[in-house]
């Protein structure tokens, strides 16, 4: 019988996944189906040959209509490649489309934002000389793909096809100036013709080549550089016919300018990418490596488990690590974007990418660069543009559609009003115009830029936002259920209060450290705190930890059960339940009650703001929380929350959870990554907090908060809707300018004044709009999202 496991989601409720479940298992050909909904694993045990993951969706789509994702786990994952070069996203969105064609490609992505390839392949995987040989065939400009293992080489704007390029301008400007000053007497129309000739070929043969190469490789040629082809030839033969200098003057004007744009429009898209990637850029090139007496420099990824490094002021820290000796104060902003410096002490854990602002400290070495928190969180929002946004979806059909629509307008303007007037140069000068002018470059790039760039803006605030899909989620956000304990709360218990009924206090507190010095939880901790808990291990056997009740541990071959009431109570164990304020931890003893200790937890100074903020925004705070009544209720009267569950174990949490959700809007979960780790998963999107060096964090949550203040839940939904509005305002003012455009173009035409529309103008309202909402995408990451507190 084959077994496999996948990995499974879009589920927007556990009983969605249920009622799937129990579809698949009334297929004949699976003899068991189980799906994990808090850990999106499906397994299933196959009658006989096994199905493939499209025969799966076929079945689910029988009875759930929402998106459901199926992967194969032993399916090989996605390999990515940066990857430079291309000169507009066009450009980048034919070549990956063309590899999609290859046979040994099963999926492949070129996010042209962060310059990222991922490919997903079939068997063999290729090398990246025979995916750059590959997209060769459709595009010339020089593309570089290296491994992400493999430093890339630093991008240049300046570099040898860009002076090439420059120098092709000058020699058209310079044909251009001399046929309107020197040589615009008839007598030269001849000669005027041959440098016309020759500068259309030399300012538009990188046009005609890509053109070409999508033809002969059978991709779709309808796109920018096709309608320029278009234009710069047909407005050539239209001087050659009418034997009009000026007219020549237009032909080589309208690819002239256009190269221009293109540099301009590349130097902006470049600086772009660059200021992006340098915001969430926190690699170190160099390590201080002590190695006996001495100090060597070697590279972060040289460095083991166990190494001495030496970090100074000035200097960022390399690898994640444990401080050993000395004190500096420590910039963390890179990471959590709080700009306060950390004190360090012997024994402070740091991570890679801080800064030193003072001071000399020795870290030994706790995890290699690969696997350090500064690397995971790089590579997740290199690899953010992955998961495509509403936007960018839209971007992509829209081109899709949108350049066919505009050739097909232009010809139709050409020949109706050519044969409706007989002034067949006139229109059809006009219909080329139009080619120009609805070149879709402008969406095309700037709306996947803001989304990118929101992602910079999002990162150099301590916030980590894994695809630009969940910000277009984070838009329509309506509710925000939260934790109580460690996500609202600071998490750092302490004891206020013994209560002993059998023994004194000393026993009492002796015996729950016993209990609890396994445990993980924050109030085993605290109880634990300042104790030394080395030698009990000897003496202590059977830990057993009980989600949402407590410990039970044998010591010294007596049974302890620590915990809360109902831990007590599910044991028969006969006590009165305590009325105080904080958190109760009850202790008995072979089923023999001792007594209990209250431990208080503090709340963090931003919890308030955060639902005050989402409040004024008209989104619902609710708080769920496995702490008795009394707690959560005074929690939520001093921090304004007006809805809450309480005595929740982790279970019920979800199940509320699910209760919450809705398709018309977006619920948030807040939690601290490891004990929440479901209700994260189940949310629409879920937000894990202080999770610096959280394997568990990174891995469940879609958006990590860096550091453990609520309020950046808000600022990832500021984020969220400058990203939409920016994105909106460049396709609402791109389609503007370019319909005004065309409805001019067609009243002057009709009005025998087509000339009022100037070529130069078409290549402005192309090139030139695409440079002004580059910048605008860009800006978004200048923007402030801080704010001041909500009283």
């Amino acid at each position: 019988m084959i077994k496999k496991s996948y990995k499974i989601s879009g589920f927007d409720c556990a009983n969605c996944a249920k009622k799937t479940e129990n579809h698949l298992n009334k297929d004949p050909r699976i003899s068991s189906a189980v799906i994990d909904f808090a850990q999106d694993r499906l397994h299933i045990e196959y009658n006989g040959d096994e199905l493939t993951v499209d025969e799966i969706l076929d079945i689910i789509k029988e009875v759930e209509d929402d998106p459901i994702v199926v992967e194969d786990l032993n399916a090989k994952k996605p390999v990515s490649y940066c990857i430079t070069g291309f000169d507009c996203a066009n450009c980048a969105k034919k070549s990956e489309k063309h590899l999609n064609k290859n046979k040994y490609i099963e999926n492949a992505v070129i996010d042209f934002a962060s310059d990222r390839l991922h490919v997903t392949y079939k068997s063999k995987e290729l090398s990246a000389k025979e995916l750059k040989d590959i997209i060769a065939e459709v595009e010339d400009d020089e593309i570089t793909i290296t491994p992400l293992d493999v430093k890339a080489p630093k991008r240049k704007f300046f570099n040898l096809n860009t002076l090439i390029l420059l120098l092709r301008v000058i020699v058209a400007t310079v044909v251009i100036v001399l046929s309107m000053t020197v040589l615009m007497d008839e007598k030269y129309f001849w000669l005027v013709f041959g440098l016309y000739a020759f500068t259309i070929v030399e300012i538009s043969y990188d046009i005609y080549i890509k053109v070409a190469k999508h033809i002969i490789a059978k991709e779709n040629p309808i796109d920018e550089y096709l309608l320029l082809t278009l234009c710069g030839t047909g407005a050539f033969i239209i001087a050659a016919i009418t034997k009009e200098n000026h007219m020549f003057m237009e032909a080589a004007m309208v690819v002239t300018l256009f190269q221009v744009g293109k540099l301009i429009e590349g130097f902006a898209t470049f600086k772009s990418k660059d200021e992006i990637m340098s915001a969430v850029q926190l690699r170190v090139e160099t390590a201080n490596k002590v190695v006996g007496g001495d100090v060597i420099t070697v590279k972060p990824e040289e460095l083991e488990i166990g190494d001495t490094v030496v970090v100074s002021i000035g200097e960022q820290i390399p690898v994640d690590g444990e401080v050993i000796e000395g004190n500096a104060e420590i910039d963390t902003s890179s990471l959590t974007g709080e700009f306060v410096p950390v004190s360090s002490k012997e024994g402070l854990e740091v991570f890679a990418g801080c800064l030193i602002k003072s001071g000399s400290i020795k870290i030994k070495v706790t995890r290699t660069y690969q696997n350090s928190a500064v690397s995971k969180i790089v590579e997740l929002i290199s690899n953010s543009g992955a998961k495509k946004s509403k936007a960018d979806e839209f971007v992509t059909k829209f081109a899709r559609f949108y350049t066919p629509v505009i050739l097909v307008s232009g010809v139709l303007v050409a020949v109706i009003g050519g044969a409706i007037t007989s002034d067949w140069n006139s229109w059809v000068l006009l219909g080329l115009k139009m080619l120009v002018v609805g070149c879709p470059c402008a969406i095309v790039i700037s709306v996947p830029l803001a989304y990118f760039s929101s992602i910079g803006l999002a990162s150099k605030n301590g916030i980590v936002v894994k695809g630009t899909n969940y910000l277009d989620k984070l838009v329509s956000l309506k509710k925000v259920i939260t934790d109580k304990t460690g996500t609202l709360t600071e998490g750092v218990f302490e004891i206020t209060k013994v209560n002993s009924i059998k023994g004194n206090e000393e026993e009492l507190v002796n015996y729950l450290v016993a209990a609890e010095y396994l445990s993980n939880h924050p109030i085993g901790l605290a109880i634990c705190r300042h104790r030394d808990t080395s030698n009990l291990v000897s003496d202590t056997k059977d830990y057993q930890e009980i989600a949402g009740y407590g410990v039970s541990i044998i010591y010294q071959g007596k049974k302890l059960l620590a915990g809360n009431s109902k831990l007590l109570k599910n044991n028969n164990i006969s006590f009165e339940e305590a009325k105080e304020i904080g958190s109760i931890v009850y202790l008995a003893v072979d089923n023999e009650y001792y007594g209990y200790v209250v431990l208080s937890d503090r709340v963090k100074s931003d919890a308030k703001d955060m639902v005050a903020l989402f409040n004024k925004a008209k989104v619902e705070t609710i708080l769920l929380t496995g702490d008795k009544e009394d707690n959560a209720k005074a929690l939520c009267d001093e921090l304004g929350i007006k809805k809450h569950y309480s005595e929740l174990l982790p279970d019920e949490k979800l199940t509320h959870l699910e209760n919450e959700l809705n398709k018309k809007y977006t619920t948030a979960f807040v939690g601290d990554g490891i004990n929440d780790a479901a209700s994260i998963k189940g949310s629409d999107v879920g937000f894990a907090m202080g999770a610096i060096g959280s394997d568990v964090a990174v891995e469940s949550a879609d958006v990590v908060i860096m550091n453990d203040n609520p309020v950046k839940v808000y600022d990832a939904y500021r984020v969220a809707k400058i990203a939409r509005h920016t994105a909106v305002f460049n396709i609402v003012v791109a389609l503007t300018v370019k319909i005004s455009l065309e409805i001019a173009a067609i009243v002057t035409g009709s009005l025998g004044r087509g000339e009022l529309i100037p070529m130069w103008a078409a290549v402005l309202a192309d090139t030139g709009l695409t440079v002004a909402l580059v910048i605008n995408s860009l800006l978004i990451l200048y923007r402030k999202i801080h704010h001041k507190s909500v009283k």
